[in-house]
C-alpha cells in the first residue's frame, strides 16, 4: 500500500476520525485547567513571606514566573503522554528500542514550554513511573532512556538534577511507564521576559519547523492504526514506516531562543505549538488578529494522518502542529534575522505572517481558515 493511497480500512468513504473520538475532549479538560488556575492564583501571597512576588501575567502562560529581585525564575512540569505506547509497540514489531527518542520528547515537552517566557533552562528533574519493577529489567530499553535523557539535557545546556522512579503497580498498567519532566530556568537580564507586554500590530510571526507529530496528537495517531492493515509498519512517502514517523523525536527549541538572545533579536511573545494545534497562536490574552500568509511544508507523517483519518484542514490545523512546532512574535525589522538565526541552529524557519489590530482571531489565508479567539479557552 502506498503512503498516498487510502487503505481499504481507511479509504475516502471511512468516517473522519477526530480527536474527540480518540478519547481527548478539550471542552471537558480545559474548564478544569481554568478552575485550577483560579485556585492557584490565591496562593501567590505565600511568596511575600520570602520577599518575592509572582509575575501575574505568567498565569495562563506555558511557564510560571517569579520575581526574585535581580532576575526572574521560571518553572514548568510536563508529561510525555501516550507516545511511549507507540515505542512499546514498535519495539515488539522491530526489536528496536526507541526510548532514546522518547527521552528527548519528554525533555522537550518541559523545555519548549519554559522558553516561551524568555527563560534559559537551568535544571531538569525526571519522573519515571513504571507499572512495576519488571519494566527496568529490560536493560537495553532502560539504558536507551538514560542515555537519551542525558543527550537531550546536553543539547539544551541543562543540568539533570535527579528525579523519581516509582514502581506503581495497580496505578500504571503493567509493562508500561509514565514519563514526565520538570524544568527550572532563569530570565536574566530581566528584559528577556517575553509575556507579550510589548506585542503590537505590525509584529512578524516566525514559525519554526517541527520534526513531525512531536508529542501531541498521539491518541488520534494510535487510534488511526486500527484502520491500517499494516498498522505501524505502513510505509510513508519518505520511506519510513508510520511508527518510525511517529517516533521522530520532538525538536528542542532552546538552542534557537538562546541564539536569538545572543544575536539581540527581541522576542516579544512565543507559543509552543502542542495541544490545540495552531490555535495556540491565539494564546496571548489581548485582542489581535494573527494573519498567516505562508504555511510551512507538512511532514509526511502528518500529511498521512490527515488523509487517512479524513481530517479537513480545520480539524488538522486545530489539533496537530502540521509542520510548525513553535511560533515567535518579533519586530518586523528583525524577522529575517530571526529566520537566519534559527536556520543556523539547524531548525527550519519562515516569516509566516503578521500581527494586526482587530478582533482576536487567527486567519490562515492560504488554507481559507479562521479560528476565533473563543476557540482557545486556557484562562
Amino acid at each position: 500500500m502506498s503512503a498516498t493511497s487510502p487503505s481499504s480500512a481507511g479509504g475516502p468513504d471511512a468516517p473522519p476520525l477526530t480527536y474527540d473520538q480518540a478519547g481527548v475532549q478539550y471542552d471537558l479538560i480545559d474548564p478544569l485547567k481554568v478552575a485550577a488556575q483560579r485556585a492557584a492564583a490565591a496562593t501567590a501571597v505565600q511568596l511575600q513571606r520570602h520577599g518575592f512576588s509572582e509575575v501575574a501575567a505568567s498565569r495562563g502562560e506555558s511557564a510560571y514566573v517569579i520575581d526574585v529581585g535581580p532576575f526572574y525564575l521560571a518553572s514548568i512540569v510536563e508529561c510525555l503522554g501516550s507516545k511511549a505506547l507507540v515505542a512499546d509497540e514498535m519495539q515488539r514489531l522491530t526489536g528496536r528500542s526507541f526510548y532514546d527518542a522518547i527521552a528527548q520528547d519528554t525533555i522537550a515537552m518541559a523545555v519548549n514550554d519554559l522558553i516561551t517566557v524568555g527563560a534559559t533552562p537551568l535544571a531538569v528533574q525526571a519522573y519515571w513511573a513504571a507499572g512495576g519493577s519488571d519494566w527496568f529489567s529490560d536493560g537495553q530499553r532502560a539504558q536507551a532512556l538514560v542515555q537519551g535523557w542525558q543527550r537531550a539535557c546536553e543539547a539544551c545546556g541543562v543540568a539533570w538534577g535527579g528525579g523519581e522512579t516509582p514502581a506503581l503497580a495497580g496505578i500504571v498498567e503493567a509493562g508500561r511507564i509514565d514519563l514526565a519532566a520538570s524544568c527550572t530556568g532563569i530570565v536574566s537580564p530581566k528584559q528577556r521576559l517575553s509575556l507579550g507586554d510589548a506585542l503590537a500590530a505590525g509584529d512578524a510571526i516566525v514559525l519554526l519547523a517541527s520534526s513531525g507529530i512531536h508529542a501531541n496528537g498521539l491518541s488520534l495517531a494510535r487510534k488511526l492504526v486500527e484502520r491500517l492493515p499494516a498498522g505501524y509498519l505502513t510505509p510513508l512517502a519518505d520511506g519510513l514506516s508510520y511508527g518510525e514517523g511517529l517516533l521522530a523525536p520532538t525538536l528542542l527549541y532552546s538552542p534557537v531562543t538562546e541564539a536569538l538572545a545572543a544575536a539581540g533579536v527581541s522576542v516579544r511573545y512565543s507559543a509552543n505549538i502542542t495541544g490545540h494545534g495552531w490555535r495556540k497562536l491565539l494564546r496571548h490574552p489581548a485582542s489581535f488578529t494573527y494573519r498567516i500568509t505562508e504555511v510551512p511544508p507538512v511532514p509526511p507523517v502528518l500529511a498521512f494522518i490527515q488523509q487517512h483519518a479524513g481530517l479537513d484542514d480545520r480539524e488538522a490545523y486545530g489539533t496537530l502542529n502540521m509542520g510548525a512546532g513553535f511560533a515567535l512574535f518579533v519586530p518586523a525589522a528583525q524577522a529575517d534575522q530571526a529566520v537566519q538565526v534559527a536556520r543556523a541552529q539547524g531548525v527550519g524557519a519562515w516569516v509566516a505572517g503578521r500581527v494586526e489590530a482587530g478582533d482576536k482571531r487567527l486567519v490562515v489565508e492560504p488554507l481559507g481558515l479562521t479560528f476565533g479567539g473563543e476557540e482557545l479557552a486556557l484562562r
